[in-house]
């Protein structure tokens, strides 16, 4: 079975539904995922946006939830999930709002891409003390046996109707 990441919300390459973003509830969107690899002793899961600022003309990866040591067994997490309802044992990292928990998108300009990428690991990581996202990525490159992922965009309402005339 192929490790794959879905949510209700929203299907791969689809628009993310406001109530997600900054012009909605801003409330993390349900997950789900199968196809967990054997051996598997921890999740990682890290949401960003690759087209921050300008899709036009990108010039970094924005973060916007970080988490890991989700355990193994676990194969959701709620909609508008919060730190207390986390799997036990999950820790966090900070967002680019240097912030944990999670941020959903507000773009500045345009449509941009939402990619949330789950990490299978062989084994949990050690405390990192609120590690970024690129500093995650980082450690999970080192232990890593499969990743899923699922893209969403979002544009606001206003820019979304001026890029379709």
């Amino acid at each position: 079975m192929t490790f794959q990441l879905t949510s209700p919300a929203f299907q791969n390459g689809e628009s993310i539904p406001p109530p997600y973003t900054c012009d909605g509830k801003d409330v993390s969107p349900p997950l789900a995922w199968s196809g967990v690899p054997a051996g598997t002793n921890s999740l990682a899961l890290i949401v960003n946006d690759p087209d921050a600022p300008d899709p036009a003309a990108p010039t970094m990866v924005w973060d916007h939830w970080v988490l890991y040591n989700l355990p193994p067994a676990t194969r959701s997490l709620a909609e508008n999930i919060s730190d207390a309802e986390l799997p036990g044992g999950t820790l966090q990292g900070v967002n680019d709002w240097k912030r944990t928990g999670y941020g959903g998108p507000c773009p500045p300009i345009g449509r941009h891409r939402y990619f949330f990428r789950l990490y299978a690991l062989d084994r949990e990581l050690p405390d990192l003390d609120e590690p970024t996202g690129p500093q995650l990525k980082q450690a999970v490159d080192d232990y890593l046996l499969a990743t899923a992922t699922l893209m969403g965009s979002y544009a606001h309402p206003a820019q979304a109707d001026v890029s379709r005339s």
